[in-house]
């Protein structure tokens, strides 16, 4: 029996599948084709690996074998989803010309064969000119083919459950590193996500939702909260929606190989369509978290004024920042237990005008909990710092009428071209949100009475100091120290010019 592939395998291989392309075309296109190969041999191993389950399911119950490879291979009631004869990858490693019509159409079959899932696939070109004429279409999409072939992706093949999730993780990650500035556009870094769903503290049975998936890291980072504290993660309800279409496919099938079939990830622009809609009102949620776009340009502002979901109660945002917008949409969906985590640019907490007086409706209704500046580049869209805003409609009594703001911008690890969160940075932060206390130049709790007089201002500089503390000097010391230091230099200069002498200088 071969041995069960590791997650740094499984890794390495993915990675050397983008080294095919890489060159080729840019990073922020070919992820597309690498995560539509990785789906593909997924879903047709997988469906290769219950066939053979139910054939000998069939043989023992004394059917004949042609009825038993029938039902096995034939029967879409018998699979999650059917994978038909064109879309196997048995078949695709048949064929070496015309590929990217071949996989076009195996894509097409698939989708057609499974509803639930139309859409995910049919965003990537197989049969696109990026690739090259169609004879080197050929030779790259057949190199991919003979290297995703290299690997079982079964389940019986996989040391440990989880691992196809993680490393379509891994390769997000990597893609939006690559890309650099546009890799923000689908991707938050991973530290961040956990350090949000610490505070936010998901649960079993809670209803979950993102409305800006991106590649649905939010959501699943939710998930993997509830299973490191010994929770059932098939037991909350998960909710997104996604603008761009090929990282709504992403973010499906990211949801699919963590073994989330079930998450609702909708189509469309939350702002000017807001599709986690029941009987024409706005879903409500227990928890929403999000990473928008900051200060998005053309948010929607057009629509606002006639907006049928009463979310602007608190005002209209400027037309070219939308980004109080998307934090009033947030508070329109949370339920009167529910909690906001979202990321937002530090301009939101002392821009004046329009929001302003957003910010002041919000602080007045006692929605903040707490206001955390992070460390800056640690973001792929920006190097700017940003800050992470709780909002909360059931704080606790003690907590009601403040706000907690933390200086976190000093707790990050330099990378040499991202920064990063670690785990103590992390667990620090948490400690203190959840402690709501006052810690020396990192954080302080503040009465509303006070943010009032600030004209609603919430710059976190106004209530905690992140000036460099003073350095008190001993000027006898240093004194000395200094005439030390010119007696040691006059000895050196001393003994130098003895060397120079001996040598005829």
């Amino acid at each position: 029996m071969s041995e069960k592939i590791t997650s740094e395998e499984l890794n390495n291989h993915l990675w050397g599948a983008a080294d095919i392309l890489r060159g080729l075309i840019d990073p922020a296109d070919y992820k597309n084709h690498i995560f539509g190969f990785l789906f593909l041999k997924r879903i047709s191993d997988v469906f290769e690996e219950e066939a053979q389950k139910i054939y000998d399911r069939e043989i023992k119950k004394g059917a004949a074998a042609d009825k038993a490879r029938k039902v096995a291979y034939d029967d879409p009631d018998e699979h999650q989803f059917f994978v038909p004869v064109r879309a196997r990858w048995s078949e695709l490693r048949k064929k070496s010309q015309n590929l990217g019509e071949v996989i076009n159409k195996a894509c097409e079959a698939f989708e057609e064969a499974n509803p639930q899932l139309e859409g995910v696939l049919a965003d990537i070109d197989f049969n696109s000119n990026k690739l090259g004429d169609a004879k080197n279409r050929d030779i790259v999409l057949l190199k991919l083919i003979n290297h995703f072939s290299e690997k079982e992706l079964k389940n019986s093949a996989l040391a440990e459950p989880d691992i196809l999730g993680k490393a379509y993780e891994y390769l997000i990650e990597k893609f939006a590193d690559n890309a650099g500035k546009k890799g923000g556009d689908f991707f938050s870094p991973r530290m961040v996500v956990r350090l949000i769903t610490e505070i936010l503290k998901p649960a079993e049975g809670m209803r979950i939702a993102d409305p800006t998936s991106g590649s649905g890291g939010m959501l699943i980072e939710c998930a993997h909260y509830i299973e490191r504290h010994k929770g059932n993660p098939k037991n909350i309800s998960l909710y997104g929606q996604e603008k761009n279409l090929g990282t709504w496919a992403i973010c499906k099938m990211n949801m699919l190989l963590h073994g989330i079939p079930d998450a609702t990830i909708e189509k469309g622009d939350t702002i000017r369509e807001p599709k986690l809609v029941k009987g024409g009102e706005l879903m409500l949620f227990d928890r929403v978290i999000a990473n928008p776009p900051f200060s998005l340009k053309e948010w929607g502002v057009e629509t606002a004024d006639s907006d049928g979901f009463g979310r602007f109660r608190y005002g209209i945002p400027p037309k070219t920042k939308g980004d109080l917008a998307f934090v009033q949409h947030m508070l329109s969906t949370i339920n009167d237990n529910g909690m906001v985590g979202v990321v937002m640019p530090h301009g939101v907490l002392f821009r004046g005008a329009a929001e302003g007086k957003i910010r002041q409706g919000i602080l007045k209704d006692d929605l903040f909990e707490a206001v955390i500046g992070l460390a800056p580049n640690l973001f792929y869209g920006t190097t700017i710092p940003a800050s992470i805003l709780i909002f909360n409609r059931n704080k606790p009594k003690e907590r009601k009428g403040k706000v907690l703001f933390i200086n976190a911008a000093g707790q990050y690890e330099a990378g040499k071209r991202q920064n990063k969160l670690r785990d103590q940075d992390i667990q620090k932060i948490t400690g203190v949100f959840e402690g709501y206390k006052d810690t020396d130049r990192f954080s302080r709790v503040v009465d509303l009475k006070e943010i009032e007089e600030n004209d609603w201002n919430l710059n976190i500089s106004r209530y905690v100091d992140i000036t460099e503390p003073e350095v008190k000097i001993d000027v006898v010391e240093a004194l000395k120290k200094l005439r030390d230091m010119e007696k040691e230099r006059a000895e050196a200069e001393k003994r130098m010019n003895g060397y120079l002498k001996e040598l005829g200088y």
